[in-house]
């Protein structure tokens, strides 16, 4: 019998029972595994690829290309521009309406921007791509997509509008890249033939009249217009 004993773990499941008892044989896998030992490794890729609560940098690309979602989206500059008071928002109080001598005329060009989506917006992403890509297009599975993508942001639903159109309702401003995600990203999945439309009801701070209730829409001089809705069929 030999005095050398197996490390545990990878060695002592590698070393078949036949060659238990050579301790050269022992010396050279305990020797290998403390020089070589994978687990650290093993353990380093899983956190940082194979879990995707975890998933950094590269592993989240990968998880992005499994699923069909890319990092980046691309979608129109907001440049200050001259404007009133009534289209102040918070969002875009520096690239929105500004007051006289602060910024030009706008020039009826809108330029574009491509924004690299970080790792925890990017993993959101990917987790309501992964739940859109098993969705049965219901309104309740659209909700619980909506829900976990904005989550905390406020009220967001589906509405069914009826003759093969639906519509995105958010109770609170969206970013420009949130809305390129919603339009360009396809995470949203859409029955066939029907149409998509994206509306934005930032209250309070959207002008209304009483009947409306006073916790939801701003009196006069206090709110903007509702600026209408965004198609995104396509």
């Amino acid at each position: 019998m030999t005095d050398v004993a197996i490390n545990q773990g990878i060695p002592a499941d590698t070393l078949i029972s036949q060659y238990a008892n050579s301790p050269t044989l022992i010396t050279l896998i305990n020797a290998f595994d403390e020089s070589v030992n994978p687990e650290d490794d093993l353990d380093t890729f899983y956190e940082f690829v194979w879990n995707i609560a975890t998933a950094q940098g590269f592993g989240l690309d990968i998880w992005g290309r499994i699923v069909g979602i890319g990092r980046t989206v691309t979608f129109p500059s907001q440049e200050p521009n001259f404007g009133f008071e009534e289209a102040y928002t918070e969002p875009t109080a520096d690239a929105g309406p500004q007051p006289f001598g602060s910024a030009p005329m706008f020039g009826g060009t809108l330029t574009s921007s491509t924004y690299t989506l970080t790792d925890d917006a990017y993993r959101t992403l990917i987790l309501c791509k992964a739940m859109s890509n098993i969705s049965d297009g219901s309104a309740p599975s659209l909700n619980r997509l909506l829900l976990n993508l904005f989550a905390g942001r406020g009220r967001c639903y589906v509405n069914d509008l009826g003759d093969m159109q639906m519509r995105l309702t958010f109770e609170f401003f969206l970013q420009p890249f949130e809305r390129a995600i919603l339009t360009q990203s396809g995470v949203i999945p859409r029955p066939a033939g029907v149409q998509l439309f994206i509306a934005e009801l930032p209250f309070p701070h959207t002008f209304g009249f009483a009947e409306m209730g006073t916790a939801s829409a701003a009196p006069f001089g206090q709110g903007s217009f509702f600026n209408g809705v965004i198609d995104a069929t396509s």
